[in-house]
């Protein structure tokens, strides 16, 4: 048998399934991950145009969430990833109603827990608050 005629016979079964999953996998993740830009895009975009108010509000509950990934060296301290902090904050109304913001103004640290003031909301954001002042010093 020449080296050439190896070729000829084409691949084997293992390869044939490799050639019909791989594009299939590869095609899935890019359409999920397209799918995921499209649908950030479209809700940042519908907070973006959305119109901002004004309400009196009580500030509930902060909290933050870690998304993404980080990884850790072995035998280091350093740490790497793509890991983001979101920060939101939890307003309750005159209405009673409660909801909660993505703080997109880094207002984070500058409330606290039973602040009542104006909250300026744009969508699903909170974008600004002004802080109510109680009393005479």
């Amino acid at each position: 048998m020449l080296p050439s005629d190896h070729f000829s016979e084409g691949p084997g079964p293992a390869f044939g399934f490799m050639f019909t999953l791989v594009p299939i996998f590869i095609g899935i993740v890019f359409i999920i991950v397209i799918g995921g830009i499209v649908f950030n895009g479209v809700r940042y975009m519908k907070n973006a145009k959305s119109p901002r108010s004004s309400e009196y509000a009580r500030i509930i509950s902060k909290r933050t969430e870690v998304r993404g990934s980080g990884h850790h060296h072995h035998g280091s301290d350093h740490t790497g990833g793509s890991a983001r902090t979101h920060y939101y904050i939890t307003l309750e109304f005159d209405n009673g109603e409660r909801k909660e913001y993505l703080d997109v103004k880094k207002l984070y640290g500058l409330v606290a827990e039973g602040d009542t003031g104006y909250a300026s909301i744009q969508g699903d954001w909170i974008v600004a608050f002004e802080r109510e002042v109680s009393g005479a010093l």
